[in-house]
């Protein structure tokens, strides 16, 4: 039986951080060593972080990742490492994958495809390869390729295949969207099936800035049937023993396959890689990580986010405003989850229009998370600001000045904690709010991480009810009551908004899927629908002005969706 060990390094890096990285590169090494595997893969760009933006502009930047790279390459010993780093070469860079072995770099690889759209800018900094590599050993053959070039029909890893590669290791950076598993499981069933060859995807599980890479590495058969996966949202070694026997079987019975091999696999280049000294070992069953509900997998890429973002910009705790509503409770329980009871504080605000079931509600949250609660009125604040503007306001009715007011004063207070403490305000707004202006600008948009800015209020609800299903936390008052930002007497979202559920979809609508206002229609009445675009074209603004926060949908404000603010397009 013919077979190869690989291991699938489903590491965190972080951004900018060449020695961090390149150590944890060289522990992986030696570990997947150890276990016999004869090659290591790491994500793309596993040296620099991914993606390192504007880094890739500072010549500096360039070269110590280069001297990153030949200090990993020394330790790659009795191993073929394959390692995503920033190659300079021809008087341009390249996002690579070295193939090194014995301190020596056998090749680079450069990427092909480079994406640039959505959150990716990769034509922004880097020239497009144009060479397609079979790397050989002993008597198998496999190739690389990184991110983007896997998911082209006819690509780098068909012309591999057809030049004789058995497997094809391809290297990533793919972050974390709602329902992106699945896509790219389909992709690569598809890919691997076509190719008639192993294809091993590896991703990174990591945090930076907005985007999270949920990891989730998988390794598809010949036959397209998904074989091995490592878990979501953390670190991981996936060993995986190949059948390249298996694979040379199934092409004997594809005789389509050899008339594409004499027209298209002779542009694959065959470049010889020295084979390690591999000591027998008891071939063993891959591990296979389960998939994730919907909910489980948002609250874990939200709950990741955070502990990333937290630890690696130097933070050790937070700091929440809870008002009594389902978003402060969501974003409560999260942040326990991520960073512990012991490293998350909250304070409760009161004004004049907080019910007393507001303030129930905080206090049961706070002890069922394990809380510390502390309470500051801000009604004596908020006086003195009326009696301040009384001369300059001339009688005039109170309205939507007097209500930001209040929120203003709570953002102060928190932002008070961060100065004194040092510790992170994490903002409770979610998208639906986010989108249509319905947050106060240096209120409650006020702190350092918006955690819950891509998040609709119809998934806020869904991901409350499941963390209560694993440990009822959130109180059922909260969850149950009208929505209310309890700024005025007797206030509901409802006075300024549409109901939430006829909202969501019109949100998803607009911003989404870039509907037209006559498909919108559809969804509602013609004026919820001329309303709720204004709304949300009016308040670009303000969202240009709010704090980072994970994304988990596809169009996300800020690293998608880039909408300009001065603008008199009208779409109804």
């Amino acid at each position: 039986m013919k077979t190869v060990r690989v291991a699938l390094a489903q590491m965190n890096p972080t951004v900018g951080d060449l020695r961090g990285n390149a150590e944890k590169i060289i522990n992986y090494m030696h570990l997947a060593a150890e276990r016999g595997a004869a090659i290591v893969a790491f994500p793309e760009l596993a040296l620099t972080g991914y993606p390192p933006e504007d880094l890739l502009l500072k010549p500096q930047f360039i070269k110590d990742n280069i001297s990153a790279l030949e200090e990993v390459s020394r330790e790659a010993k009795g191993i073929i490492a394959v390692v995503g780093f920033v190659d300079m070469a021809s008087s341009d860079i390249y996002n690579a994958a070295a193939v090194i072995k014995d301190g020596k770099i056998i090749d680079v690889y450069h990427k092909m495809f480079l994406p640039n759209y959505g959150v990716f800018d990769e034509q922004r900094y880097f020239q497009a390869g144009t060479r397609c590599p079979v790397y050989e050993m002993g008597d198998l053959r496999f190739g690389v390729t990184i991110c983007e070039d896997i998911w082209y029909p006819v690509g780098p890893a068909r012309l591999q295949a057809l030049g004789g590669a058995e497997f094809i290791i391809n290297i990533n950076g793919s972050p974390y969207t709602i329902g992106k598993n699945a896509f790219r499981e389909k992709m690569l069933s598809t890919r691997a099936s076509d190719s008639a060859a192993i294809i091993l995807y590896l991703n990174m599980a990591s945090g930076q800035d907005e985007l999270v890479f949920d990891g989730g590495s998988m390794v598809f058969n010949e036959r397209g049937a998904l074989a091995a996966r490592a878990g979501f949202f953390r670190e991981e070694l996936l060993l995986v023993d190949l059948d390249l026997e298996s694979v040379f079987m199934w092409r004997l019975h594809d005789p389509k396959r050899r008339q594409e091999k004499l027209t298209e696999g002779q542009q694959a280049i065959i470049v010889n890689v020295p084979a390690p000294e591999i000591v027998p070992h008891k071939i063993t069953p891959a591990s296979m990580a389960p998939a994730l509900e919907m909910e489980e997998e948002v609250y874990t890429a939200l709950r990741f986010g955070l502990w990333d973002y937290v630890r690696k910009n130097g933070f050790r705790e937070v700091v929440i405003g809870l008002s009594g509503g389902i978003d402060s409770a969501l974003v409560a329980a999260i942040a326990v989850d991520a960073l512990g009871k012991e490293a998350v504080h909250a304070l409760f605000m009161p004004s004049r229009f907080t019910s007393e079931h507001s303030r129930i509600d905080s206090y049961e949250l706070a002890e069922n998370l394990g809380l510390g609660l502390e309470e500051i009125s801000i009604e004596p604040m908020f006086k003195s600001y009326l009696e301040a503007l009384t001369l300059s306001f001339g009688g005039m009715e109170p309205g939507t000045t007097e209500e930001n007011i209040q929120a203003r004063i709570r953002g102060n207070l928190l932002m008070a904690f961060s100065n004194k403490f040092g510790w992170l305000v994490v903002t409770t707004g979610n998208k639906s709010e986010m989108s249509v202006g319905y947050a106060t600008l240096y209120g409650d948009m006020a702190g350092g991480f918006a955690l819950i800015k891509d998040v609709p209020k119809s998934i806020v609800y869904a991901l409350s009810k499941w963390r209560n299903r694993q440990k009822a936390v959130i109180p059922e008052s909260i969850i149950a009551k009208e929505p209310s930002a309890e700024l005025r007497p007797h206030q509901k979202d409802t006075d300024s908004l549409p109901p939430y559920d006829l909202l969501d979809p019109v949100l998803e609508a607009y911003i989404e899927s870039d509907m037209s206002f006559d498909e919108i229609l559809n969804l509602c009445d013609p004026e919820n629908a001329k309303r709720v675009i204004a709304m949300i074209d009016r308040n670009e603004y303000k969202r240009r002005q709010a704090p980072p926060g994970i994304k988990i949908t596809p169009r996300a404000f800020g690293r998608d969706r880039r909408f300009p603010i001065t603008n008199k397009y009208k779409s109804y």
